[in-house]
């Protein structure tokens, strides 16, 4: 009896154990599956928390990437800049100092064809420049320079000659130290010990009317038309004609924008006025006409714009003034050396025109006053130079935009 109630005894107490230890595995089962909970929760939440801060660090470093990108781009930028600066600086240093070279070897090409004009020696001259131009296209510059300044001493020493040098006088020309009455004279003029040639022209200002006449019709600042003298003569019905005013020739380089243009105050035979409103050499001497008188003005500006005179023509330097002589040098080199001298000149009531050969315009003055002249001005020389009377006595010379001529009454 005692062994059953032993035996139920112990089942159940093995029972209430299995049903304690089954209530335990449930509880720690349920704290198990909460601790599995929790921790899934804790670690989805340190997970996303874990992505966020990687994405933030991402953006962090992205953004860090680019702006170290954007700096690194702004600095070749600004190397690249600093280097094409550098670069363009030098660029330009070398075009200014090649375009100084150039602009000098065109005011010696220019020179050159003065010297041309007034019957120097040009041979070496050309090749000197031809130098210079190989040098410029080769963009050598120490050579262009060193070219350059040669020439320039080149053309200097035959600027000297210049001066200097006699014309050679014909046996048959005979020496007469007056102005001609009227009509063409050809004489030779002594002033000191030296001997000049003088082809000139004299007129009676009662029977010949002095007029200017133009191939443009008005003001024309380029690409102008020129005519020869005699084309002048011949349309205008004159008997004798000279060249007029300094003008830019075409075959100066310095005169492409401005080819045959003239800026000195100039009135036409049609009454026109030429360069009225810009007249940039306004200080220039002029000579006037008008019945049988003449006026002679040491600046042009100091003469209206009075249509009732014969013709209007101003030009430079004045050479005779009231019997006296006004000039001996000027600042223009070209002026100071001897060559063909063009002169519109008067006396009383006789007009002249002509050409002193051999001359600077300091000499011409003198041999004018020597004739016995009151008042001159210079006209266009070298190249240009023209006188007419019958025919050519001195050129033709190049086509020119203006000329002075005598006409019957």
């Amino acid at each position: 009896m005692n062994k059953v109630k032993n035996s139920k005894n112990q089942e159940l107490e093995n029972s209430n154990n299995v049903k304690g230890g089954n209530i335990v595995l449930i509880f720690i089962t349920f704290f198990a599956v909460v601790g599995l909970a929790l921790g899934a929760w804790n670690g989805i939440s340190f997970y996303n928390k874990s992505i966020e801060t990687l994405k933030n660090e991402n953006i962090a470093n992205e953004n860090t990437f680019r702006e170290v990108e954007a700096s690194l781009s702004a600095l070749i930028r600004l190397l690249e800049e600093e280097d094409l600066r550098k670069t363009n600086k030098e660029i330009t240093k070398k075009m200014s100092e090649l375009k100084n070279i150039f602009g000098k070897a065109l005011v010696n090409y220019k020179d050159i064809l003065e010297i041309e004009e007034l019957g120097g020696k040009t041979e070496p001259l050309v090749a000197s420049f031809a130098g210079i131009l190989q040098a410029i296209s080769k963009e050598d510059l120490i050579s262009a320079t060193t070219a350059s300044a040669r020439l320039s001493l080149e053309i200097g020493r035959e600027s000297s000659r210049l001066k200097t040098l006699s014309v050679a006088i014909p046996k048959n020309v005979a020496e007469k130290q007056e102005a001609p009455g009227s009509g063409y004279s050809k004489q030779k003029v002594k002033v000191s010990e030296n001997y000049f040639v003088v082809d000139i022209v004299a007129a009676d200002l009662g029977s010949t009317k002095v007029i200017v006449d133009t191939a443009s019709e008005s003001t024309c600042t380029k690409d102008c038309p020129a005519l020869p003298l005699a084309t002048y003569v011949s349309r205008s019905g004159a008997y004798a004609g000279i060249n007029g005013t300094y003008f830019c020739p075409e075959t100066y380089p310095d005169c492409v924008d401005k080819k045959n243009s003239f800026d000195v105050l100039v009135m036409n035979e049609n009454k026109t006025y030429f360069n009225s409103d810009n007249n940039v050499y306004s200080s220039v001497p002029a000579a006037i006409f008008s019945g049988s008188s003449a006026r002679f003005v040491r600046e042009s500006r100091s003469w209206g714009r009075d249509t009732g005179v014969d013709s209007v023509i101003a030009n430079r330097p004045l050479l005779v003034l009231d019997g006296n002589v006004t000039v001996s040098t000027t600042d223009q080199n070209k002026e100071n050396l001897r060559g063909n001298r063009g002169f519109l000149a008067s006396k009383d009531s006789t007009v002249y025109i002509g050409i002193v050969r051999g001359a600077s315009v300091g000499e011409a003055a003198l041999v004018l006053k020597e004739m016995g002249i009151k008042n001159a001005i210079n006209l266009d020389s070298g190249g240009s130079s023209a006188l007419w009377f019958g025919g050519y006595k001195a050129g033709p010379g190049r086509n020119i935009p203006n000329a002075v001529l005598f006409v019957k009454k």
